[in-house]
């Protein structure tokens, strides 16, 4: 479907692209990673056709649609359903010109191409994406400007999904969207029968949602078969034959060497050294496996002080006396409490953050907080307002002027901003660097708590890993608002759902949860408002109704869950079938046993039982999404 031929790309004089090259299969699944700054996005676009590279080129089959969303987030007046049915050019034309054409012929013409597009269908469907990402009736109906440049983007996305083209690009497609919508997005994708090659740092989404792994790293690419946890393990056992072969070679040189220097100089040995010294210079050097010394999160640990933190009776907030977003907050924060919110952009989860960290005040009820207490508030605004003309070290020493010059170095090489990265512009810094900057800033003072508003957006997989290994070894509270679910798994231990003009505890696990959300609508359902405006009906009805749409569709969801697991299940077997291939001695004592033969019959039998796993999945999950909306 796609092949990528030796693509070279230099900007600046830096090669970004060094002859990367690929053969991607028809109608795989492409999880395109790498480190921040890799070029994944370069990549893109050359595949994309909007950047042109020095050498090589992406080819496609002739024909072949390809679908990408542009920089610029739509604007006007028109609607985002208006938008997303545009989107579809030829159904739009067609319908255009069905409103002009008086050749009966052409007219007949005309409307068996709109029946075999489906078009009279086609409201409904770019109805039900625009739900799973967000938009709720009203808001489908609203000028594209009244939003924000992130819902904007959201209907960029549903304008592209829409149109169903031969090769989907997702460029960090999640970035702009909640949890919710994310799950509603993984579902979609799980479906989608073209090509696509998504680029994304988000464990679980990789692992959900394709299979194929491009990695791309030092400008150059490999392709792995499976998901985020397979590339992961196989590029383990990579590095690590990498690592070995290296220290036998280097032992080779080393003993080559020596017999170099010791008889060289000596006439009967003197064409034995100098063929062993042409072996040493024909031998290739193996690269050494490195570590990243950039790879660095460390939040200060702050004094202790007594439980609680922060308490809320009864307390509203918002932005309007007469219109509080949220009312009847009661809540307690512990020093050693890890919270995550829940619930749609929208449902106030910025605006409960904003008063915990003390930018809001309450409308009503009271929020008692210690006098000690000093909070890290971290937003996706404070990396934007980073001066791009200054250097990490003058953020720092400008936030810390008190302090002596090793303390504000201290501070940023607690984020990986040691030596000459220090005194690098913040303009050529990468979107990942910029985040880690902004964390070392507000932690400066070893705040007692850490609210993070979606820390992860522009940190890659690894970075990722890093910043949760340093909040779960952080001695102070933490409230996450985020979708990367491997995050929240891994660092939340209470969750707290924001609904319905209020905050409640979640008693549920983030599995329960997930479950609630594809259950509810099979779309991401729940109603999602823009400005944090109440849905209706009060929290028992929705629970209610919550509850009696659950029961209703309890078989097809476990019918969906069952489903999934055979899916999981045999896609881990193919990834050991693929392991015994590509490296029988890794391969477990039955599967080293197997023939070449064998072991392509059985991967073949398992890819069949995966397309049967997944129609099935199909069939349960379309019967469920007719259900709910009932």
């Amino acid at each position: 479907m796609l092949n990528l031929n030796g693509i070279t790309v230099r900007l600046g004089g830096r090669t970004i692209l060094d002859r990367a090259t690929a053969a991607l299969p028809p109608g795989g699944r492409i999880g395109l990673i790498g480190r921040n700054g890799a070029g994944k996005s370069t990549l893109v676009k050359v595949i994309a056709g909007l950047a042109e590279p020095d050498e090589g080129s992406a080819e496609m089959p002739r024909g072949a649609r390809l679908g990408y969303i542009a920089q610029e987030a739509p604007a006007g007046s028109a609607t985002p359903i208006e938008t997303v049915l545009a989107a579809d050019v030829e159904r739009a034309a067609l319908l255009v010109e069905s409103e002009t054409a008086t050749d009966p012929h052409r007219i007949g013409e005309i409307h068996e191409r709109l029946i075999a597009i489906d078009a009279h269908a086609a409201p409904a469907r770019a109805a039900r994406i625009l739900v799973g990402l967000g938009f709720d009736d009203a808001m489908q109906q609203r000028p594209l400007d009244s939003f924000s440049g992130g819902w904007r983007m959201r209907v960029a996305l549903a304008a592209l999904l829409f149109s169903e083209p031969d090769l989907l690009l997702l460029d960090e497609p999640s970035n702009h969207l909640d949890l919710e919508a994310t799950l509603w997005l993984e579902n979609f994708l799980k479906s989608y029968r073209a090509t696509m090659v998504v680029v994304s740092h988000e464990r679980d989404f990789l692992n959900n949602v394709v299979d194929h792994i491009l990695h791309l790293d030092k400008g150059q690419t490999t392709l792995y078969i499976g998901g985020y946890n397979a590339f992961e393990r196989q590029r383990a056992e990579r590095l690590a034959q990498q690592s070995s072969a290296r220290d036998k070679q280097m032992a080779e040189r080393q003993k080559l060497q020596a017999f170099v220097d010791r008889w060289r100089a000596k006439a009967t040995k003197a064409k034995q050294a100098q063929s062993r010294l042409k072996a040493l210079a024909r031998m290739e050097p193996i690269a050494a496996v490195v570590e990243d010394p950039s790879l660095s999160f460390s939040f200060p640990s702050p004094q202790e002080l007594r439980p609680p933190l922060v308490t809320l009776d009864l307390a509203a907030v918002g932005y309007a006396a007469d219109n509080p977003v949220l009312r009847k907050l009661n809540f307690r924060l512990d020093p050693d409490d890890r919270v995550a919110f829940l619930g749609r952009n929208g449902n106030g989860k910025t605006t409960l953050a904003r008063l915990l960290a003390g930018q809001l005040q309450p409308m009503e009820g009271s929020m008692t907080a210690s006098g000690k207490m000093r909070v890290g508030y971290f937003t996706q605004y404070q990396v934007e307002e980073l001066d791009i003309d200054d250097t990490p070290l003058e953020h720092m020493t400008r936030a810390m002027p008190d302090a002596t010059p090793v303390a504000v170095r201290s501070q940023l090489g607690r984020f990986g901003f040691s030596g000459e990265r220090a005194t690098q512009k913040v303009g050529s810094m990468s979107g990942g660097e910029r985040a880690r900057l902004a964390l070392a800033l507000i932690t400066r003072d070893a705040p007692h708590m850490l609210i993070l508003d979606e820390p992860t957006n522009h940190l890659d997989v690894d970075a990722r890993e890093a910043l949760v290994q340093a909040l779960n070894d952080y001695e102070g509270a933490v409230v996450l608002v985020s979708h990367d679910r491997h995050m929240l798994e891994l660092t939340a231990d209470r969750l707290v759902l924001v609904d319905n003009g209020t905050a409640t505890e979640f008693a549920g696990t983030l599995d329960e949860y997930t479950d609630m959300v594809l259950g509810r609508g099979g779309n991401g359902g729940g109603s999602a408002t823009e400005g944090g405006a109440k849905p209706k009906g009060s929290a028992k009805d929705a629970r209610k109704a919550a509850a009696d749409a659950r029961e209703r569709t309890k078989v097809l969801r476990n019918a969906i869950k069952a489903a999934e697991a055979d899916m999981r299940k045999h896609e881990q077997r193919r990834d050991q079938i693929d392991l015994a291939m590509a490296d029988p001695k890794s391969a477990s004592p039955a599967d080293a046993k197997r023939n070449m033969t064998e072991l392509m019959l059985l991967r073949a039998e398992l890819t069949e039982a995966i397309d049967t796993a997944e129609a099935r999945w199909l069939e349960a999950s379309e019967e469920l999404e007719i259900q709910s909306a009932a």
